[in-house]
């Protein structure tokens, strides 16, 4: 079983839960060591990381190969991915939620350390596949590529075999900017066009460095400005969630935070520790150790510890199980709602007994607008990915990003 690091504890207690019967072998850290034989059903739980470098995995010979969150393999020239694919198994079972987050490639990969050969080479399954569904959107691509992967993917949604779960109820929380994160906004803005964007690869980067900057200045100029404390007043996105997550606290409910940047999970936990009352609110990220992320969720869901949880989108947005929250808050934006929709359903899972409310905060007549509207041309296709928004945004002129980037005068307070 090749899973996420941070997810390795939680296979543990639930094998233990399910499969008590069988020999689990923890297989990480520097001094990790294979058994020199394996009781029958021994289970052997190891992490990505271990996988891409270690020896003993690629030189025995394993019945069932288990990939968990497979969306880890989803780029094939990686050392992770080329590690899998060399495992010897018998049989290998790719288990993920987003098996595309961005480009058809991507399930070309997972198929291709599963499956070998069952799409062809990269370079047809592109030609055949890819260029016509992400470009054209072509059914009949999508048809013929459905007829192929349909008798080796067993798919099922929350819809066919969880009708228990309670419903979702989502909300978008609409914040206004600050003078300070105007002015910010619009410097960054007009800085970027006036040094020039450049071409090719360097405006690619470019604009990307854009992106960045504008995104942090919505969520709090203390996170753009590498401030180490973030105070009220300065960003109405920020005090906007402090407010909400006090009266979830005041209610004695449970909430998960999700932001997709380490500094700015630092910020809002360190003021929330002050303001909320309910003592220091724990900040879940890929910096931790497997075992103080353990420690995180076995708190967050058994102990009376806080009952604010903040967690890094990419780090902590899959795999685990946080049901006993019932609200979830994205405090800023990634390109992809799949994404999203994955680290919102940590808390949307079997054992959730109580309608889950989802609120996401946007800074109006920003950067933030643009992707909620993204969002919704992607939902609205059927899933089919429209590509790497980010490059996408690269190739529009000078003239057609300013458009999309530039303040919409009504944003401020």
């Amino acid at each position: 079983m090749v899973c996420p690091t941070s997810l390795i504890g939680n296979w543990r207690r639930e094998l233990d839960r399910f499969a008590p019967v069988l020999p689990v072998v923890t297989y990480q850290g520097t001094r990790r060591k294979l058994p020199d034989s394996f009781a029958l059903g021994t289970v052997v739980v190891t992490s990505y990381p271990v996988l891409r470098k270690d020896e003993s995995l690629a030189s025995t010979e394993w019945d069932v190969a288990i990939f968990d969150e497979a969306q880890q393999i989803k780029n094939p020239t990686t050392q992770v991915s080329r590690a899998a694919a060399r495992l010897s198994a018998r049989a290998r079972i790719a288990m993920t939620g987003t098996p595309v987050e961005n480009r058809f490639d991507e399930l070309w990969s997972i198929l291709n350390v599963t499956n070998p050969g069952l799409l062809g080479p990269r370079a047809r399954f592109r030609r055949r596949f890819a260029a016509p569904i992400e470009q054209r959107r072509s059914a009949t691509a999508a048809t013929a590529l459905n007829a192929l992967v349909a008798p080796h993917l067993l798919r099922r949604t929350k819809t066919e075999v969880l009708s228990e779960l309670p419903p979702k109820q989502y909300s978008t929380t609409i914040c206004t900017l600050t003078g300070e994160q105007g002015r910010l906004y619009r410097e960054a803005v007009d800085r970027a066009f006036a040094d020039g964007l450049g071409g090719g690869i360097e405006r690619r980067g470019r604009v990307l460095a854009l992106l960045t900057s504008l995104k942090q200045i919505c969520n709090h100029p203390a996170q753009f400005l590498r401030e180490e404390l973030a105070g009220p007043g300065r960003s109405g996105k920020f005090d906007r969630a402090a407010e909400m997550l006090a009266e979830i606290a005041d209610d004695n409910d449970r909430a998960l935070v999700f932001t997709q940047y380490r500094a700015m999970g630092e910020l809002l936990s360190t003021h929330l520790s002050e303001v909320l009352g309910t003592g220091p609110v724990p900040f879940l990220h890929g910096g931790l150790s497997a075992e103080r992320r353990d420690q995180l969720v076995r708190s967050f869901q058994e102990d009376d510890a806080s009952p604010i949880l903040l967690l890094s989108l990419r780090a902590a947005g899959f795999g685990l199980n946080l049901t006993r929250a019932s609200h979830v808050m994205h405090y800023d934006r990634w390109w992809n709602p799949a994404v999203e929709e994955q680290a919102t359903d940590r808390a949307h899972r079997i054992g959730q007994q109580r309608t889950l409310n989802v609120y996401t905060l946007v800074t109006g007549g920003t950067i933030e607008d643009h992707i909620t509207r993204l969002h919704e041309t992607k939902r609205g296709f059927a899933n089919i990915v429209s590509g790497d928004t980010e490059a996408v945004l690269a190739e529009l002129s000078d003239d057609e990003l300013r458009a999309v980037l530039d303040l919409n005068a009504g944003a401020l307070t």
